[in-house]
């Protein structure tokens, strides 16, 4: 075995292009530290609808400069010989994390060397501007470098697809597709051997003003109501805001987009304002991780903000904060299916009283409040499984969100999750409701006496690998529980699939009071993630009973 690791190292090093992961592999040769080769040849970067995502490092299972070339000229091979695209092009973005620019220049420098017409963007970009693109410029491929919120040592690489796709996240059988090019390409070519080319355009002016325009949009004053004024003085108080850009690329569009609408900018955390890839200020750069949003509630604090909004580092998520004197730090942070009926109710209502129809959308681990919104305002509801890249292929989508902090309010033109976007509905809401003397949290009480009180919360359990969630997931399945909470339930094991999901990796529980329990490792972390949801007859009333479910789940997956 060691003779084996060897030569797949030494292989590598010969065809590594990257000084400082040469230097890492050839010291771990010279040590002979045959654990460490092993954890990084025993296996591939799996590709898959996630695209690429690890730690980098010299490798084939680690993110570095030869993985991505060869994933470059896999796409860039599928691409070529797809009747689908008989004009294929690229556009490519890239975050602020360590060797994003890198790996986006060296792609882009492959597609064109495959013939491929290809834009790469000038500068860091937020993910949903990349998907926006995507879909404005009628590109057949999208890709950006990005690892969103992993980890500091972590990188990524997101593949969108146009055409029929929409301009969404790949999903199957595409992925299975390009993960077959990119293995032969990884069998047949050395970095040097792969094709590259400089005739690619290097710009993206257009499509930052295009998503700047559009965005702005969802606030203009056209869209205004009698019920819902959208902009100008009448309409919108200020409110004192925090913004917090988590040492990511948010803030520049950010700021545009709310000088264009008038909203008054927030005051911002100074300390991760720009982008940093080292994430110096925060353990685990998650909005959701606790900790993340220490510093923004220590703005908010000193400058008496009463409200928080959050993007993770590549933007496409969004964590909301309200100053509440009972809550820790003087803040409440809203769930991410509070945001989304607050987003999805404002949407749906909009959608009403214009006269316009479509549907709702939201994974199956979010809330079932969204159902109950669309039914009263004349629209579908879909649930999907967890993931953009099936949330955005929903026909005729109004909104749709997942409970992780993401929500695509403009399916139309980004078709992907969108934290800028929703910042800026989030911020025009607040502003309007100031206006007439109330806030979110008011609003968030009348949503559930119209359409039902809802209370959903996680389980979250951290391990060193992906395999120990997946084999908690396994026992479960193997001996399921009867009862959970003083109930009995309803079993399903969601890896069996139906007609209305595909199969994945999960379990459900339906307890006999109407509360629900979702169980699956992540797709993207060592993490095992329950999903609880309970309805009461007043917010306190389901409140309570999610506390019950919570201790019976922590002791069910202990």
């Amino acid at each position: 075995m060691n003779a084996t690791l060897l030569h797949l190292a030494q292989d590598w090093l010969a065809q590594d292009p990257d000084p400082q992961t040469r230097a890492e592999l050839a010291d771990l040769i010279a040590a002979e530290n045959w654990d460490e080769l092993e954890s990084r040849f025993g296996t591939r970067l799996q590709f898959g609808t996630a695209g690429l995502r690890g730690e980098l490092g010299a490798g084939s299972a680690r993110m570095n400069r030869v993985l991505v070339a060869q994933a470059a000229a896999g796409i860039a091979n599928w691409l070529t010989i797809n009747p689908d695209f008989p004009e294929p092009s690229v556009v490519i973005g890239y975050d602020g994390r360590h060797n994003s620019a890198v790996f986006a220049k060296d792609s882009a420098a492959i597609f064109a060397g495959a013939g491929i017409r290809t834009v790469l963007f000038d500068d860091f970009v937020p993910t949903p501007m990349l998907a926006h693109a995507v879909k404005a410029g009628d590109f057949s491929v999208g890709i950006m470098v990005t690892a969103s919120h992993n980890p500091p040592r972590d990188n990524g690489y997101k593949v969108y697809l146009g055409g029929e796709n929409g301009g969404g996240q790949i999903i199957s059988p595409t992925d299975s597709e390009m993960a077959h090019s990119i293995e032969r390409v990884a069998k047949l070519h050395v970095f040097g051997s792969i094709l590259k080319s400089n005739a690619f355009e290097v710009g993206g002016q257009r499509w930052r003003e295009s998503y700047l325009a559009q965005t702005s949009a969802l606030v203009a004053p056209e869209e205004q109501t009698a019920e819902h004024p959208r902009s100008g003085e009448a309409g919108r108080a200020a409110v004192n805001t925090v913004y917090s850009a988590m040492h990511g690329v948010g803030w520049a569009s950010t700021r545009a987009i709310f000088n264009a609408v008038d909203i008054e900018l927030p005051q911002t955390v100074a300390e991760q304002l720009l982008p940093d890839p080292d994430f110096p200020t925060v353990s685990f750069p998650n909005p959701e991780e606790p900790g993340a949003l220490d510093l923004s509630f220590e703005t908010a604090n000193r400058v008496g903000a009463t409200l928080i909004l959050a993007n993770d580092p590549d933007a496409d998520r969004l964590a909301v904060a309200v100053a509440n004197p009972d809550a820790l730090h003087g803040y409440r942070v809203f769930t991410g299916d509070e945001v989304g009926l607050l987003l999805g109710a404002e949407l749906a209502e909009r959608a009403c009283a214009q006269g316009r129809t479509g549907a709702l959308a939201c994974s199956i681990v979010s809330s079932s409040a969204l159902a109950e919104v669309a039914a009263a305002n004349g629209l579908s509801f879909v649930q999907t499984l967890t993931g953009f890249k099936w949330i955005s292929k929903v026909p005729n989508l109004i909104f749709g969100y997942e409970e992780a902090l993401g929500y695509c309010v403009d399916p139309t033109h980004t078709p992907d999750k969108d934290g800028i976007s929703a910042a800026l509905l989030i911020a025009d809401l607040a502003g309007r409701l100031a206006a007439k003397g109330s806030n979110l949290e008011a609003r968030l009480t009348q949503l559930g006496e119209r359409y039902g009180h809802f209370a959903t919360g996680q389980v979250s359990l951290r391990f060193a690998s992906v395999q120990q969630a997946k084999d908690i997931v396994a026992s479960l399945r193997a001996a399921p529980p009867i009862e959970l909470a003083g109930q009995s339930l309803v079993f399903t094991d969601l890896a069996a699939g139906s007609a209305e999901l595909p199969a994945t990796d999960g379990l459900k529980l339906d307890l006999a009071d109407g509360a629900r329990v979702i169980i699956r490792p992540s797709g993207t972390e060592p993490k095992l993630k329950c999903y609880l949801q309970t309805k009461g007859s007043t917010a306190v009333a389901a409140g309570q009973r999610l506390a019950e479910i919570r201790a019976a789940v922590q002791d069910l997956v202990a």
